[in-house]
């Protein structure tokens, strides 16, 4: 079965280099190949190539967690990379990672630095994940697995979903080692073909949610990006899993508790998510299985984010502090899924802001302030443009003067430079600073006052 936008050629060099052990392609491109060859599915492109080699003994092979004295034979999938490069040279392979934790390797292969007769030329790099087989458990839900090698159908048995769990076996093929994959090639113990077919989303097994909540924010993407359903008893496993929540925290615990598939490892699936799909589609789905709960009670129930999203999209905002800020302590949720720094800021500097322009609102009782006074308050210490974005994109109550300062106000300068207050005989210091401020702060009021003129003075339509 070929594989559209890759090479045929470079097949059976991967078959080369695997040696005769079992060497299998698993994951998305399987997925997207069926869907294109069987279900007439437009071809989505080429993906990241996942590839998965068995070992043929683990008897001389150290496993994940082992630290032996003895120097132990590397992985089945290190072995296969290495092959790989020794038949195709450094050119063309220019970019070769092993990680010894899991026993994978990260692979990029220049096809375009090839001239020779093997491959045909491409302009684009291929980029290939080779994995050991491995099999994973859980010893406590929600914490990272513990993993140790195993057989190609273990590997199939620790993803997230059926159609996510099949493989097109590349070595051995009916028994030649020659001969191009096919169907017939095909490994589904899961009955991956069967929902593809019904276009739907099953886990696993029935401790899939327990053991990682993260696979239910791939589901997510699935949904966005294919359009299937979530099948009806995954629907209820996630349901009943979130209603016992099975993990050792609980919102109000320390942020810091938290598992890793309710920290990190979430936070890395919702970057995936906001930055790969149509999040609005994705955040739509979770939302009505219930599960934007696996963040936070109050964003499950929020039914302003897709506007905040859209406005911070608009604003370059990072859209996951600006799914945060919906929480009901964003700065916790925050913690617990280690934004990076400046989102953690971000966050801060809005709060901050919010709570100044709750104590202006009592001064502004008396009457609307002047445009360089809202400057004055957008401007002061500890906060930033961003911040006065976020509380934009987050409905503030005093959305016009935001607006105009974005829009206007802050990008006006002083009428007057430095130089030019030296030369009326101000000393350097913080005076020159103070009144260069002041000079900006009333151009800002001027420009203010104009256009309220202009628009009073404009002709009235009937």
């Amino acid at each position: 079965m070929e594989i559209p936008g890759l090479p045929p050629q470079l097949l059976p060099l991967l078959r080369q280099a695997a040696a005769h052990h079992r060497l299998a392609l698993v994951g998305g491109a399987v997925r997207d190949l069926l869907l294109h060859r069987v279900h007439h599915d437009p071809w989505r492109g080429l993906p990241d190539l996942d590839l998965v080699v068995e070992e043929a003994s683990l008897d001389n092979v150290s496993q994940p967690d082992q630290d032996s004295g003895e120097e132990p034979q590397p992985p089945a999938a290190h072995r296969l990379a290495r092959r790989l490069r020794q038949q195709l040279g450094p050119r063309l392979v220019p970019y070769l990672q092993e990680h010894g934790a899991y026993g994978t390797v990260e692979l990029e292969l220049d096809l375009g630095a090839f001239h020779g007769a093997a491959l045909q030329a491409v302009d684009q790099p291929l980029l290939l994940d080779l994995a050991s087989a491995r099999r994973e458990s859980y010893p406590v839900p929600g914490e990272n697995p513990r993993v140790r090698y195993g057989s190609l159908d273990d590997d199939l048995a620790r993803r997230d979903f059926t159609i996510n769990a099949m493989a097109l076996l590349l070595v051995p093929c009916r028994g030649d080692p020659a001969c191009p994959p096919d169907v017939s090639c095909l490994l589904d113990p899961h009955g991956g073909q069967r929902d593809l077919a019904l276009r739907q989303l099953r886990f696993l097994h029935a401790a899939s949610v327990r053991d990682d909540p993260t696979r239910v924010l791939r589901g997510a993407r699935y949904v966005a990006r294919l359009g299937f359903t979530l099948a009806p008893e995954s629907l209820q496993q996630l349901q009943s899993t979130l209603a016992t929540w099975p993990w050792g925290w609980r919102p109000g615990d320390p942020p810091g508790q938290a598992p890793s598939a309710l920290g990190t490892r979430l936070r890395m699936e919702l970057e995936l998510l906001l930055e790969r799909e149509a999040w609005s589609r994705a955040l739509a789905a979770l939302q009505g299985w219930g599960a934007l709960l696996l963040f936070d009670a109050r964003i499950q129930a929020d039914r302003t984010w897709p506007r905040r999203l859209a406005w911070a999209q608009r604003f370059g905002l990072p859209l996951p502090a600006a799914l945060v800020a919906g929480a009901a302590d964003p700065l916790a949720l925050a913690e617990r899924l280690q934004l990076p720094h400046r989102q953690h800021k971000l966050l801060s500097q809005w709060l901050l802001l919010r709570q100044r322009l709750a104590d202006a609102a009592a001064s502004l009782a008396d009457g609307p302030a002047a445009a360089s006074q809202w400057t004055q308050l957008l401007e002061s210490p500890g906060l930033s443009a961003e911040a006065v974005a976020l509380a934009l994109a987050c409905g503030s109550t005093q959305r016009r003067p935001l607006l105009c300062w974005w829009l206007r106000w802050r990008h006006v300068r002083s009428p007057l430079s430095a130089e030019d207050l030296l030369a009326q005989g101000v000393r350097p210091g913080p005076q020159l600073g103070m009144r260069l401020r002041q000079a900006r702060l009333e151009a800002i009021d001027q420009l203010e006052q104009a256009r309220v003129q202009r628009r009073l003075a404009a002709p009235t339509g009937r």
